[in-house]
């Protein structure tokens, strides 16, 4: 993505607002042509689970269909239909805006602030913004370069290193404004997105917190980074606005996100977890509270540039999912909105993931081979419904970035490896920080 911006002044939406009464309805008719797939496909696939009996015999056989195909296919359609039908808000940026104070955790980030500071100095905001930055032990130059800065609106917290969430409790401590931002230390923000991150969470009066749209800034650095492009800019891209029209965002990511201070203050801030920003977001949802996100407010944070990196990133978000079921699964049941749902859909991907890794890519190994066991028809059928979901992310991203004055940069390869092999990458990484969290191994950051 290219982050070269023209100003857009305007505050027209992408879509008109959607009635409250209509958002129930949209999910009734999604949840029903979902289901109505995986009926079909259920009939279609009970011969493919009789062949599959003499092998692995009929209850695995059942198993392994359900999670390789059906599943995945119900989870399909049902974005599919949810992204057909999406409807967001109007976003009204003429509006009297709250002073926002902006918490920074940075670990030896001396390399990254001066491109989030400039990104900052670049916000198009018309009421105060008080940055809190708190270095976590850092053993690089990071104090000593916050500290040349001698910014009036800079607040500088050093602690002991005692990891994201402790820094960021810190900081909690000191923030003066009843609107609170979180971005990463290597996270560079386009001029208007504080204003619009802001502008959501003033008119969403019911709302806890906003999820912004967060890209890979870093997408020509390696192989890599070109394969995550993709992945943030359609894959969460979607999610997030799927869950968002249900005003269920499970994510409130803190790589930029703003919340109601009173709120998180309420919560007690970030818990000690590997996954903080995810436990913290159920926290809220658990007590009753709605998050939304809103696309147009876009960061570009930096992205793991080496396998090595990937896979610890994506370990902890696997970790990080299975640290908030354990703490907040009860939301399934206790809360009565469409956030219970997409929790209890939670459940389904660690065993997705186990099989998809365990059975799906030695079937498609064997199909190599001429041996159709778990590789075939079906299994095809979800790559048409991917296809057509790209294709929809595509023209709502478009939107976006014209409305932003910012263009999608050409990037096929990448695009590619993202809809051809992503899976087969991300499904094994996330099966071993599963397993760690269940296991309850050592914790690495």
């Amino acid at each position: 993505m290219n982050t070269q911006t023209k100003t857009a002044s305007r505050g027209e939406g992408l879509v008109g607002a959607l009635p409250r009464s209509g958002i129930a309805l949209r999910f009734v008719i999604a949840n029903v042509g979902a289901l109505s797939f995986a009926a079909a496909a259920s009939l279609f696939a009970s011969r493919w689970a009789g062949d599959l009996d003499d092998l692995v015999t009929l209850p695995g056989a059942i198993i392994l269909v359900a999670f390789v195909a059906i599943i995945p296919g119900y989870l399909n359609v049902f974005l599919l239909l949810s992204l057909l039908s999406y409807r967001q808000p109007k976003l009204h940026l003429d509006q009297a805006y709250p002073g926002v104070s902006i918490l920074i955790a940075a670990y030896n980030e001396e390399n990254n602030l001066s491109e989030t500071f400039r990104g900052l100095a670049g916000q198009d905001y018309p009421a105060e913004i008080e940055i809190i930055v708190i270095d976590d032990g850092s053993s690089d130059g990071t104090l000593n370069y916050l500290r040349s800065l001698r910014k009036p609106c800079l607040e500088i917290i050093s602690i002991p290193h005692q990891g994201k969430a402790a820094a960021l409790n810190a900081g909690l401590d000191a923030v003066s404004h009843r609107v609170l931002i979180t971005i990463d230390a290597d996270t560079f923000l386009h001029p208007q997105a504080v204003r619009r991150i802001v502008a959501r969470l003033m008119q969403s009066p019911d709302c806890a917190a906003v999820a912004g749209s967060v890209l890979a800034k870093n997408s020509r650095e390696t192989n890599m980074t070109r394969l995550q492009e993709w992945d943030y800019f359609l894959g969460i891209g979607a999610v997030k606005r799927q869950q968002s029209m249900y005003r269920g965002t499970l994510v409130a990511q803190g790589s930029f996100s703003a919340f109601r201070t009173g709120v998180v203050r309420a919560a007690r801030g970030w818990p000690n977890r590997i996954g903080e920003d995810i436990v913290m977001t159920w926290a809220l949802l658990g007590e009753g509270h709605k998050i939304v996100h809103e696309p147009t407010a876009i960061a570009f944070t930096k992205v793991p540039a080496t396998f090595r990196g990937f896979y610890h990133q994506r370990q902890r978000w696997a970790r990080g999912m299975i640290e908030a079921l354990k703490s907040h699964l009860g939301i399934v049941w206790r809360r009565h909105h469409f956030a219970s749902f997409f929790v209890a859909l939670d459940l389904l991907f660690p065993p997705l993931d186990l099989v998809f890794t365990a059975a799906f890519i030695p079937g498609v190994i064997l199909a190599c081979f001429g041996y159709f066991y778990l590789a075939g028809i079906m299994t095809l059928l979800v790559l048409p419904l991917t296809a057509l979901i790209v294709l929809i992310m595509l023209r709502y991203q478009k939107c976006v970035f014209d409305l932003m004055g910012l263009k999608i940069r050409r990037n096929i390869l990448g695009f590619l490896a993202y809809f051809l092999v992503y899976q087969f990458i991300v499904s094994p990484i996330c099966v071993v920080g599963y397993s760690r969290e269940l296991l309850n191994l050592e914790r690495r950051w």
